[in-house]
């Protein structure tokens, strides 16, 4: 279930994001509709995340490989 507000952003890969600052959990909607929750991101990941340039590399060398993740 997503606890989170998503927002868009301008990604090839992926069309939303979203945070859950009590969860703290990282949501990543993709563009073939798939969502997936990522667990245990402190919240200056989260802000790195947010504001890096490359939402999709910043996932596959941050949170994918470093999280615990599942389908939301």
């Amino acid at each position: 279930m997503i606890t989170a507000i998503m927002q868009p952003v301008s990604s090839s890969h992926l069309t939303a994001i979203g945070y859950d600052d009590e969860t703290e959990s990282v949501f990543a909607e993709f563009k073939n509709g798939t969502t997936y929750e990522y667990f245990d991101v402190p919240p200056r990941v989260w802000q790195r995340f947010n504001q890096s340039k490359s939402k999709g590399k910043f996932l596959w060398a941050n949170l994918r490989t470093n999280y615990n993740y599942a389908r939301a």
